[in-house]
């Protein structure tokens, strides 16, 4: 009987580090994809339009969500959102949060391929809004589809309604979505995963508890790039 039990316990001392490896990977994983997403759309002569990447607060990445995520078993999207630092959000882009997008319209929306969604968060009521425990799009924060290319000039009165624009790209096809119905929320398990204690949202993005992890630097460099500076709303 000992030497079962002493079987066992070898056997979960092998597994379990395994495990947490795993897991860790797939955030990882996560990270990068985010980071592709970003770089490829950023690249799309109609993709987000620079003026309001710049006026952003945060951004909200989900790479690669299925239809079959929204149907069957988890019934979410997995991704991260990262915001610009500082009180009055001014500074540099934080070290990323996993996130968790979990099923509305968004789940007849999608088709059959994998789907990227991209959100911004326009102001400082729609960064609260996202860094509550869970926030219902359309109902605890106004939600628009966002403008992309020449149209983005002429969608004044929406940027300036919404406190969040949403986006999608799937089979090369990018533009504006609605994720109205839709709740966004911390995806607390993976950020322990991530950074090895327990960490909400926004302890990670708005009060800087942990400095980003070695995944995301390329991330971080493309959204640096692209927008390092924050312009507040005219």
């Amino acid at each position: 009987m000992k030497s079962k039990v002493l079987l066992v316990a070898l056997m979960l001392a092998c597994v379990l580090p395994l495990a947490a490896e795993d897991k860790e990977e797939k955030v990882d994983v996560r990270i990068k994809q985010s980071e592709t997403v970003m770089k490829e759309i950023l690249g799309m002569p109609d993709g987000i339009p620079k003026d309001l990447l710049n006026k952003s607060y945060c951004l909200v990445i989900f790479p690669s969500v299925k239809k079959a995520a929204f149907i069957v078993g988890a019934s979410y999207g997995r991704g991260l959102i990262t915001c610009r630092k500082g009180r009055d959000f001014s500074g540099s882009w934080s070290a990323p949060a996993m996130f968790a997008l979990e099923a509305g319209s968004v789940g007849f929306q999608i088709g059959g391929e994998a789907t990227d969604f991209v959100l911004l968060i326009m102001n400082d009521a729609g960064a609260n809004s996202v860094m509550s425990s869970k926030v219902k799009l359309g109902a605890d924060a106004a939600i628009a589809a966002g403008p992309v290319g020449r149209d983005a000039a002429a969608a004044t009165d929406i940027v300036l309604k919404a406190e969040i624009l949403s986006y999608s790209r799937s089979k090369g096809i990018f533009g504006g979505v609605s994720l109205e119905g839709s709740t966004l929320r911390s995806d607390d398990g993976a950020n322990k995963v991530l950074y090895g204690e327990d960490l909400s949202a926004k302890q990670i993005v708005r009060l800087g508890k942990v400095p980003p992890p070695a995944s995301a630097q390329g991330l971080l460099l493309v959204l640096r790039r692209a927008s390092p500076h924050h312009v507040a709303h005219k």
